[in-house]
């Protein structure tokens, strides 16, 4: 069932699902297909490396960061339906009209790991009105990863969707619909080279016991990937609150946000260890904060030892 089919289908028996969501949601998808395309032939079109610039959060940009937030902001302007769009790579939310839909988006995430063909993607979240809202309020989230095939993870309110891009069709196809994540794994996901670094004692006793449980540590430094990973075949993924990042490193709105919802309402946990991500009130656009997000029995005791210290 391709993707526009099935939310008009969801849309029946849920009302939060309107036409205009509908068409964002499609109008983001069709974005990213671009971007699949642009990321494909990425060498063969000298857009590989550096812009030469930084961008807000102080990070190099990619020529590929550039191309993929203008493909999302060009084909969510022309909807008529968005009021606000938020970008990691752009300092100020763009205002668009007085109403409709907020989106916030990394448009490509794990972008140092374009040169090495390693998997990245977009990540997107969805308010109505105002985009500085709880992540609790999200009308729906989402990423798309670009991978060996490319997937679409969607989220609304009491369930998560998989989807594929068919290429010969150009349509998202359902593979499985209410997509549960394993209540308990046996990966964790976590730069250990930072385990010095860590602010809290606690985490490292927390790593400590995975190891004696004979857990296997899996980390890309892509956080589409490695929460992909996390979601699909469970475990913990974690960026914690470091010496050199007291508020963490991922971003709210755009990121940890997203995540959680997608993670939450596929029977998963998110935390920022001292509370559900889901609940954090964004003060500030690009505001930062730890997370810690997974199946429900590793994220439980990950917070009962951030909690014993």
């Amino acid at each position: 069932m391709p993707l526009i089919t099935y939310l008009f289908q969801k849309a029946v028996e849920n009302p939060l699902i309107d036409d205009d969501l509908v068409l964002i949601i499609g109008e983001i998808t069709s974005a990213t297909k671009t971007i699949a395309g642009k990321v494909r032939k990425a060498a063969l079109l000298d857009i590989l490396g550096s812009a030469e610039k930084v961008n807000v959060q102080g990070e190099v940009v990619q020529k590929l960061d550039e191309l993929a937030n203008s493909i999302i902001t060009d084909t969510l302007k022309c909807t008529g339906k968005a009021c606000m769009l938020a970008s990691e790579e752009v300092e100020d939310c763009l205002i668009l009209s007085d109403t409709g839909y907020s989106i916030a988006f990394d448009p490509l995430d794990g972008s140092s790991n374009i040169d090495v063909n390693v998997s990245i993607g977009t990540i997107f979240s969805i308010h109505k009105g105002d985009i500085k809202k709880p992540g609790k309020e999200q009308i729906a989230a989402g990423y798309v990863i670009y991978g060996p095939s490319t997937m679409l993870v969607l989220a609304l309110p009491g369930f998560v969707s998989v989807f594929i891009l068919d290429p010969e069709s150009g349509n998202f196809i359902l593979v499985e619909d209410n997509f549960k994540m394993p209540e308990k794994g046996k990966i964790y996901s976590i730069n250990e080279a930072n385990y010095n670094k860590w602010v809290d004692d606690g985490l490292r006793k927390f790593i400590d016991s995975l190891k004696e449980e004979k857990y296997t540590l899996r980390y890309v430094g892509s956080m589409v990937a490695d929460v992909h990973r996390t979601l699909f075949k469970g475990g913990i993924f974690i960026y914690p609150a470091d010496v050199k990042n007291r508020n963490g490193k991922l971003r709210l709105l755009y990121e940890a946000s997203p995540m959680a919802f997608i993670i939450e309402n596929a029977g998963g946990l998110a935390t920022t260890g001292e509370k559900p991500i889901l609940e954090v009130v964004p003060e500030k656009l690009h505001q930062r904060v730890p997370v810690i997000l997974g199946s429900k029995y590793e994220v439980g005791k990950c917070i009962e030892y951030l909690k014993n210290g």
